[in-house]
């Protein structure tokens, strides 16, 4: 890889692409005049402060100018791109589509899948990848300071764990808000106000939760601590587990990761 690739975005108008996109200009990951988005849209003005980006509708010509090929359309979009990668190498945010998929449709074995979520937008998406068979390391070095431009990244090494990882982490920022939806919910109904109900939920969701950021305890073992406080939280906790608190998140988590592996299924099927 060399030290300044060209990186062609192809659907960098979308909010995920913009998100890497600006994350990774901002810090220094990618240079503007080294960035090609290609987008069916006009052009974005969130990267409107890098005038050099270049703009295009021709996915082939960012391929061809591109050291590297960031796809980030939705699954069923994949098999309408008309996109050969001979010998570069391609990170898909794609949900679903596998290493082999990637492959035989792109022509490349350079291939990374990687599943970054919503707070890549504030630099605080948690990003797992999976490299491909003729990934090599500098090419890992480029796919790690990219996605640590968007957050915190690791590595995994089957496929199973990014389709799982695709359904936990990249659906992640959506659970926090469900919750937080159902606490605004009951604070209303139970008549405050609706300024107060919303900060004092959002207090909670986003904010008292960075002390499990912050602490050395497991989660469970926190959840443990509160308990045998045997206070008010320990009262709203074992009512909340015995209603089938438990059961919904595991429900939500095996429903989520199925879907990740059925996207680019059913897309084929139509086609």
């Amino acid at each position: 890889m060399i030290t300044s690739p060209t990186v062609g975005i192809v659907g960098g108008a979308g909010w995920l692409g913009l998100s890497i996109a600006s994350q990774a200009l901002a810090e220094g990951v990618i240079t503007e005049d080294r960035l090609i988005i290609s987008s069916r849209s006009a052009r974005a003005g969130k990267l409107g402060q890098w005038p050099a980006i270049t703009w295009t509708s021709d996915n082939a010509m960012l391929a061809r100018q591109s050291d590297v090929v960031v796809l980030s359309v939705r699954p069923h979009q994949f098999f309408d791109l008309s996109i050969h990668a001979e010998g570069k190498l391609v990170i898909s945010v794609m949900a679903g589509a596998s290493l082999k998929t990637l492959q035989d449709r792109l022509g490349t074995t350079r291939v990374v899948r990687a599943m970054p979520n919503a707070a890549a937008a504030i630099g605080r998406s948690y990003t797992p990848w999976l490299a491909g068979e003729g990934v090599v390391a500098s090419d890992r070095e480029f796919v790690r300071a990219l996605f640590e431009s968007c957050g915190q990244t690791d590595e995994v090494g089957t496929e199973e764990h990014i389709d799982y990882l695709t359904g936990l982490s990249g659906s992640g920022p959506a659970f926090p808000a469900l919750l937080a939806a159902q606490m605004l919910s009951h604070a209303k109904a139970r008549g405050l106000p609706p300024e107060i109900a919303l900060r004092a939920v959002l207090g909670v969701v986003c904010d008292a939760s960075r002390l499990l950021a912050l602490s050395n305890e497991p989660p469970e073992q926190m959840v443990q601590t509160f308990i045998d406080y045997e206070g008010t939280t320990a009262a709203g906790l074992r009512a909340m587990m015995g209603n089938g608190f438990p059961e919904a998140v595991h429900a939500g988590l095996d429903a989520a990761a199925k879907a990740a592996t059925t996207f680019v299924k059913q897309a084929r099927k139509v086609r």
